[in-house]
């Protein structure tokens, strides 16, 4: 089910709570900054993957 946004999804979801607080704090922030973006636990680690490929 597609959320509101990257916080709204957060508040709703533990698993995507649980991903999102297991990843470094610098992709926590970058991804913060996508929070119009992400509306799903995919999206989420999707955009988190492409993230960490980066580094």
């Amino acid at each position: 089910m597609p959320y509101k946004n990257l916080s709204h999804l957060l508040l709703s979801s533990s698993s995507s709570r649980n991903y999102f607080f297991s990843l470094p704090g610098e992709v926590q922030l970058i991804l913060r900054d996508q929070n119009e973006f992400i509306h799903t636990l995919f999206e989420l680690r999707r955009n988190a993957e492409h993230i960490l490929k980066q580094k």
